[in-house]
């Protein structure tokens, strides 16, 4: 397996990385309200209620990566190196955008989503061009 394929189950974890993060961080959290997480969690302020937030743009973000990590495998229009260095950009990233959410860091965090989307467009780039 790729490290790109590696990198998309890395994906897939983040999500659930940050709905901890909300859960526990609250300090309100306990198995009672996992009868209704997702009420319990739109109840949030502050940095647990950012890292719900952080969880639903993880969950939005993974399917064009998924996406564009298959794709640009079952093309094979690029070294598998560029592949994997591009999936390993994406989750880096990812983890600097959890961060810049749980901190706060606003402007930085949409540069930051920015840089994500481009690299998601470059997979499918790769993908479309033949390696020279």
């Amino acid at each position: 397996m790729t490290v790109a394929f590696w990198c998309v189950l890395v994906a897939i974890l983040l999500p659930y990385v940050c709905t901890s993060v909300a859960k526990y961080s609250s300090g309100r959290f306990s198995p009672r309200q996992n009868h209704d997480p997702r009420a319990f969690l739109e109840k949030l302020e502050g940095l647990p209620r950012r890292a719900h937030a952080a969880q639903l743009n993880s969950f939005e973000s993974l399917p064009g990566f998924a996406a564009a990590v298959i794709i640009a495998e079952i093309a094979g229009n690029a070294q598998g190196g560029t592949i994997d260095a591009l999936a390993v950009l994406y989750i880096t990233s990812r983890v600097v955008y959890i961060i810049c959410y749980l901190a706060d860091w606003a402007a930085l965090r949409s540069l930051v989503w920015f840089v994500g989307l481009i690299l998601i467009v470059t997979l499918f780039g790769v993908s479309a061009f033949p390696a020279s």
